[in-house]
């Protein structure tokens, strides 16, 4: 006898810029299509109003997607999409150009206690997590920097 699932299983589609900011994120069901969700998260740019898809830099930016969002969403999308693969002829695993930002993004999400597994019923509030969870890490980079940037004996773990 099996025991029944408490949860549904979800998947987290996320935008990011290359300084592992946050720009949008969408929880969808497990069941939805990469380019479904693609899509889905290009509404929420563009809703959000990002500078990304904006009407006036839309010929001037670059998304770079992984080989599941292809087909009819690069001329939905009417923007620059490259399509980042793996080399020709590669075998095993190697990290991939482009592509590391964003899973790099969602290892560091996971380290949340909330975000390492799934215990949300509503979609909703796992983003609403997920933001919050990408919010610190904002707030931690940034009070980093401040502090790096103050001379004293404070950058040696030394206090006063």
């Amino acid at each position: 006898m099996t025991r029944a699932r408490k949860s549904t299983p979800r998947k987290r589609f996320i935008a990011t810029d290359p300084l592992r900011l946050l720009l949008a994120v969408v929880v969808l069901p497990a069941c939805v299509q990469d380019r479904d969700g693609a899509k889905r998260l290009l509404l929420e740019l563009h809703h959000r109003q990002h500078p990304l898809l904006s009407a006036t830099r839309r010929r001037t930016r670059y998304l770079f997607v992984d080989g599941g969002f292809a087909g009819a969403l690069v001329e939905w999308a009417r923007t620059t999409i490259e399509i980042v693969r793996k080399p020709a002829g590669q075998k095993g695993f190697s990290v991939i150009p482009r592509r590391w930002v964003v899973e790099r993004t969602l290892a560091w999400l996971t380290g949340y206690r909330r975000l390492a597994r799934d215990y949300e019923r509503h979609p909703a509030t796992s983003e609403a997590l997920i933001r919050w969870a990408s919010i610190a890490t904002m707030t931690r980079r940034i009070a980093r920097r401040a502090l790096a940037a103050r001379p004293g004996p404070h950058r040696f773990g030394i206090a006063t």
